[in-house]
């Protein structure tokens, strides 16, 4: 009876060392999955910001134009109409 109480612990570790390694293959790819994922936020992240840094620099630069035309008398006139 002792053998087959080996026998039988050994299946069960099998078994078990086999559902592990299933999970643990499991989970590193759904890691892999989300730091790829996370890659791509990134990345779209550092685009989104260079757009805006970018037209926010145009803003400046037109709200700039935009004041030195309001202090010409002549373009002042021609924005207000007169």
């Amino acid at each position: 009876m002792a053998a087959e109480e080996v026998l039988q612990t050994v299946d069960h570790y099998k078994i078990e060392i086999e559902r592990l390694t299933k999970e643990l293959t499991e989970t590193t790819h759904e890691k892999i999955q989300a730091a790829e994922y996370g890659l791509v936020v990134l990345e779209e992240k550092l685009t989104l910001k260079q757009q805006y840094d970018e037209l926010e620099a145009e803003y400046d630069s037109l709200k700039q134009e935009l004041e030195q035309l309001k202090e010409t008398p002549f373009a002042n006139e021609a924005l207000c109409g007169q």
